[in-house]
């Protein structure tokens, strides 16, 4: 059963914001007395889990503040935003720290480690290729494809063994603590052609495979291993872990390297060639004196491993002293790690941010005395305006003609960042696709820290940013051998020989390069999954390039370029013609447009909305195939799973965008027609909108109806019809409320009931104006006019200003008239004032960003799938959508509805909804003073507010739409459901063989509940809409062929809810009752934990419940069999069965 704990409970707020912050005031003389008040502060919290300041007594809030306090303060104001941006970055450095004992058991670890590698023994030399003397436990950790090589290899212990990275400079940030040790390996293991054909790397492997197979059997290691290092096939390094309880603490990884001056730096220029093609391909050079291909990337790898130590030292020099700029690094490096920009093969590493302070601090743009807030600063900044695809820079000062220029490097690398050798580029594994993802999301986050919000420093530094909810679309090319075939086609040998085989990094170059070319303006930004780096067993062979699972795109479109159907071309007699024609193959064709010209063109087939946002589909698939040998079969696109759930019944191929449009279409025709109606007393002065429909949220939109004589008796006298007994329940219609408001007048009367009756006098004349002058089936009550237009049926609510006005006004028995908000009041002014101005600000919302409708839809699908729906109110879940889109920090607003979708799951179960309420500035209204004044009236208010509280511009106080609901334990529930939901989600539309069945976690869990009432779904007027659509339904009674309709279809006629109504008013007291409203079969019922206990005896409350004896006392207990039977027979034709879960409940 659903606990009562309070909503949000589980969910802490950011960091630096404690529960209770307790005084740090020292010395003041009144020890005794402090602790009591802090005791009391503690002891009676007003509601359980808000945060509360502390209350000072007058001498510690007057206290004259200490040189310290004062200092502190100057600090902060100079080298950070805020104070409370200053304690979170201090609270998140030293959660990300390590602490001293952890340090002083990872440095006994290296001493052991030390000692042991330097203990391994020698073996004889012998040819490379003869690897027989290899124990049988160990595999050499490297494809060596072909396998002769020449040379000799020996195993000595290394000349010098030595720490480098991260660990000695402090910047190395939990959890996962990786030290990295350099093996410097005698100079008589190598020889001095050892550079060309993989030689070098071939001694290092067997290197490891002979350390690894010593130290394996050492009882100090838990694990030994290989891995690659930054994923490069070519390098292995081995990990060793600690065994026992520090298992978890650190990994080692023993990277061997050639004495420092062993290579020839010239030989190693971005220009030369050290993999033969006359080896690598096993073919003879070619005759006509065509020189070799470089190897940019080959030579880049054995550079690496020479300049280990002087980077160490480099870095050292710089941050050795200057705390600021190392925290600034940790920083860095959490930022880069919540946008997984740093894992896997070519990623933007730890290494490469410190070494960019490095640069920053040589050019004077950081200054060691800065604050690592600001650090962290200036390098994005730097980022955010810097292209090194363009202008690559250098930490390089010598003037030295001999070093190569930076188009050199331009040209073979795609990032340059030379390192203090002017040698060696440190970008060389990082793709520009990586690199305009990095810049992409500097931009944001500088944009964010503008901005000054209160939530930057977690929406920058503590929120995740996976892949799957920063891209609108997905795609997964997967086997990935099939980019074997992509190598050959797109003629990737000199690069395949540069890689050492990897047609992974071979083809992932073009193949972006091209994706990026074909998509043109529908896209802002593409981006590539980083292969992650594997480990293996020291006994098995190295994983082969195509184990690397799948390789993933991210394509983040623009929704203004998304929805065009076409590509145009040049003109027929342009020379790029010809070239548009080989781009897009056989689906470039001439066509003559409208000013006379003839083109080049490619049409895309898309008829509606839903379609139109997969057009990326069609071009990936078709771009691949055509230039790649992709099949489609290999590309697993992932933009549209989810549009299956908001798709009405005969609309597989749209998402019913189209449906709702023809029906505000329809109703601008109305309001025409209102505006300009002769003979009301009172000229109309607005009409607006007050339904889901009108804002384009309603999760399935209606179409218009013709009902079928033969489902219905017709009461002539009323000209309506009435469902007959003997058929299926017809189809649900509901009407579509539009508010009318008439203009002022000193002829309305003062008194509330007075002005009911001249508005019912006004909903008469309009239905006769509306009949007489447009033809229009009209049927009016005293409260509303049913209209039938176009199939479509509209409720017109007549409106008067000074109405809500009238209802505040309360008479004193003195005679003193005072306006005061009441029930009757508020509720005329939510209908009349607050909706429609929502309602119309939503529609705006959804002419700038067209994915808005399906998000809030899908959104509210989910929800009424889960049995809330009751609880939460349409406008509430639509401001919830709302605010992913006009406030999407640290993304940008969604353009697909799948993306939405995933963030709207995740800001229900993030947000601290107890502490926090959730603004949503449409039309951008609220000013950020505003903003703060509103959280600081929040807190103030806080337990007279509802759990959820929802602010808008023009509902800055009250939170209306979400007065009524949820409750706490109810919100709760949302919380732990879409958290639950959410990496379910996620890790379906990132499985590459594809998604599986997409409705899993729309399905509700229905173990939670006492009793399930499962309904006859003959009798539920939408079972069609259920989530798992069933393969056939009863015919509802409406007509398929279109045609006027002269007949008032019956009106909200849904018998779930009408029975819903009957159980909750007569068993409200005793039990919760859960229903999705779209079609569903089983009413869930919770008994209230209040109501099973024990009651005195009373004959007035005997409703329910029956007469025991306890302890001699007469009590009266709920009569368990007797409600389960009345649900039943209150139900009779629409229940099916009433399960009652017994192991749930004990009376």
């Amino acid at each position: 059963m659903m606990g009562p704990a309070p909503a949000g409970e589980q969910l802490c707020g950011a960091i630096g914001e404690p529960e209770v912050m307790e005084p740090a005031l020292e010395g003041t003389g009144k020890e005794g007395k402090k602790t009591s008040s802090r005791k009391r502060t503690l002891a009676e919290p007003p509601a359980k889990g808000l945060l509360q300041p502390v209350k000072l007594s007058r001498a510690e809030l007057y206290k004259e503040p200490t040189n310290e306090e004062l200092n502190h303060l100057r600090e902060t104001e100079i080298l950070f935003h805020s104070s409370l941006l200053r304690l979170q970055v201090e609270e998140l450095l030293k959660e990300v720290r390590l602490s001293e004992k952890k340090k002083d058991r990872i440095d006994a670890f290296l001493r052991e480690v030390n000692q042991r590698v330097v203990r391994v023994p020698s073996v004889p030399e012998t040819e490379l290729t003869d690897q027989a003397w290899l124990p049988a436990g160990v595999r050499v950790p490297l494809h060596q494809v072909p396998y002769a090589v020449k040379g000799c290899f020996r195993f000595l212990p290394p000349a010098q063994v030595t720490v480098v990275g991260s660990y000695l400079l402090g910047t190395c940030i939990r959890p996962d603590i990786n030290v990295d040790v350099a093996l410097t390996m005698p100079r008589e293991i190598l020889q001095d052609k050892d550079g060309l054909n993989q030689r070098y790397f071939r001694k290092r492997a067997l290197y490891l495979a002979h350390l690894a197979h010593h130290l394996a059997q050492d009882p100090l290691f838990g694990s030994v291993c290989f891995s690659y290092t930054n994923g490069c096939h070519l390098k292995p390094s081995l990990l060793l872990r600690p065994r026992g309880k520090d298992e978890r603490l650190v990994t080692v990884r023993l990277h061997p390297c050639p004495p420092p001056d062993f290579f020839r730096p010239c030989r190693l220029l971005p220009t030369k060639n050290n993999v033969r093609s006359a080896w690598y391909r096993g073919q003879s050079p070619a005759g006509d004196g065509s020189p070799e291909p470089p190897t940019p990337h080959y030579n880049t790898w054995v550079l690496q491993d020479t300049a280990l130590e002087s980077h160490l030292q480099l870095l050292s020099t710089m941050l050795g002293s200057a705390q600021g700029l190392k925290d600034g690094v940790a920083l860095l490096k959490v930022w880069l790690r919540q946008r997984e920009l740093d894992k896997g093969q070519g990623g933007f590493t730890g290494f490469l941010v410190s070494m960019l302070v490095v640069f920053l601090v040589s050019t004077h743009k950081i200054h060691t005395t800065m604050s690592g807030y600001q650090v962290l600063r200036r390098v994005l900044q730097f980022l955010a305006t810097t292209d090194l695809t363009v202008n690559g820079i250098s930490l390089c000062l010598s003037s030295d003609p001999s070093l190569p220029a930076l188009a050199d490097f331009h040209q073979a690398f795609s990032v340059v960042f030379l390192d203090s050798s002017g040698r060696l580029n440190l970008c060389a594994d990082v793709t520009a696709s990586t690199y305009h993802q990095v810049q992409y999301e500097a931009r944001l986050s500088m944009t964010l820290l503008d901005s000054r919000a209160d939530d930057g420093f977690q929406l920058l530094l503590m929120t995740p940013k996976p892949m799957i909810r920063a891209f609108d679309h997905v795609l997964h090319l997967h086997p990935l051998s099939r980019l074997q075939a992509a190598c050959h086609r797109l003629k990737l040998w000199p690069e395949l020989q540069d890689n050492g085989g990897d047609y992974v990094s071979a083809a992932l170059g073009p193949l972006t390069t091209l994706l990026e070319q074909g998509l043109g303006t529908r896209l802002k930004l593409l981006a590539h999954s980083r292969p992650p780096v594997p480990e293996w067993g020291i006994s098995q062979d190295p994983p082969k390039h195509k184990d690397s699972g799948s390789l993933t795109l991210g394509l983040l479109l623009r929704p203004e370029g998304l929805t065009s159907v076409l590509e145009l071309g040049p003109e027929a007699d342009q020379p790029e013609a010809a070239k548009f024609r080989q781009f897009w193959g056989f689906r470039s064709e001439l066509r003559r447009f409208q000013d006379g010209a003839i083109r080049e063109a490619v049409v895309w087939e898309a008829a509606s909305m839903s379609q139109k946002r997969l057009i990326p589909h069609q071009v990936v698939t078709h771009l691949l195939a055509l230039h790649t040998d992709i099949p489609e079969t290999c590309v697993h696109y992932v933009g549209g799973p989810l549009d299956a759930l908001i798709q009405g019944l005969k609309q597989t191929s749209s998402t019913g965008e189209e449906a709702l449009a023809v029906a505000v279409c329809c109703y601008d025709d109305l309001s025409r027609l209102l505006w300009g109606l002769e003979g009301l007393p009172l000229t109309v002065s607005a009409v607006q909108g007050a339904h889901p429909v009108l804002r384009y949220t309603e999760v399935f939109p209606p179409t218009p109806v013709r009902p079928a004589s033969s489902f219905y008796e017709p009461l002539q006298e009323r000209s309506s019809l009435l469902p007959r007994l003997d058929k299926p329940c017809p189809a649900y219609v509901e009407p579509m409320t539009v508010v009318c408001h008439l203009e002022g007048s000193g002829q309305w009367p003062q008194d509330a009931e007075a002005v009911q009756r001249v508005r019912a006098a006004f909903q008469l004349r309009l239905a006769e104006l509306l009949t007489q002058q447009h033809g229009l089936q009209c049927r009016a009550t005293a409260t509303h006019t049913d209209v039938l237009k176009d199939g479509f049926v509209f409720r017109i609510r007549v409106a008067y200003q000074r109405e809500p006005q009238i209802l505040k006004e309360v008479q004193s028995p003195e005679g003193m008239i005072s306006l005061r908000d009441t029930p009757a009041s508020l509720h005329l002014e939510r209908d009349t004032r607050q909706l429609p101005l929502l309602t119309s600000a939503l529609h705006g919302l959804q002419q700038q960003h067209p994915a808005f409708s399906g998000v809030a839809r899908l959104a509210k699908r989910w929800v009424r799938a889960q049995l809330l729906g009751e609880d939460f109110t349409d406008e509430s879940l639509d401001l919830v959508a709302a605010a992913l889109f006009l406030h999407p920090e640290p993304f940008t607003p969604p353009s697909s509805p799948q993306v939405g979708f995933l963030r709207f799951l995740y800001l229900v179960s993030t947000f601290d909804w107890k502490n926090n309420p959730l603004i949503v500035n449409l039309n951008n209204e609220l000013t950020v003073e505003e903003q703060v004044e509103i959280r600081s009236g929040f807190l103030a208010a806080r337990t007279q507010l509802p759990v959820m509280v929802i602010v808008t511009p023009q509902d800055r106080k009250h939170s209306v739409w979400t007065q009524d609901g949820p409750s706490a334990q109810i919100l709760q529930q949302l919380v732990v459901l879409a958290a639950e939901a959410l990496p379910m989600l996620e890790k379906q539309l990132m499985d590459p063989r594809g998604p599986g069945d997409i409705r899993t976690v729309f399905r509700p869990p229905l173990d939670i509940y006492d009793v399930l009432i499962r309904l006859s779904p003959r009798h539920i007027p939408r079972h069609r809409q259920a989530v798992d659509s069933p393969a056939a339904s009863f015919c509802r009674g409406l007509l398929s062929q279109p045609g006027p309709s002269s007949l008032m279809p019956v009106l909200g006629y849904d018998p779930p809810q009408l029975y819903l109504m009957q159980l909750r008013e007569a068993f409200g007291d005793l039990a919760l009752f859960f229903y999705d409203q779209h079609g569903g079969e089983v009413i869930g019922v919770l008994w209230k934990p209040t109501s099973f206990q024990p009651q005195p005896f009373k004959a007035s409350s005997t409703k329910g419940r029956m007469v025991m004896s306890r302890g001699g006392e007469l009590v009266m207990v709920p009569n368990v069999e007797a409600i389960l039977e009345d649900f039943a027979v209150l139900g009779e034709g629409l229940v099916q069965t009433v399960e009652a879960r017994s192991e749930r409940w004990t009376v």
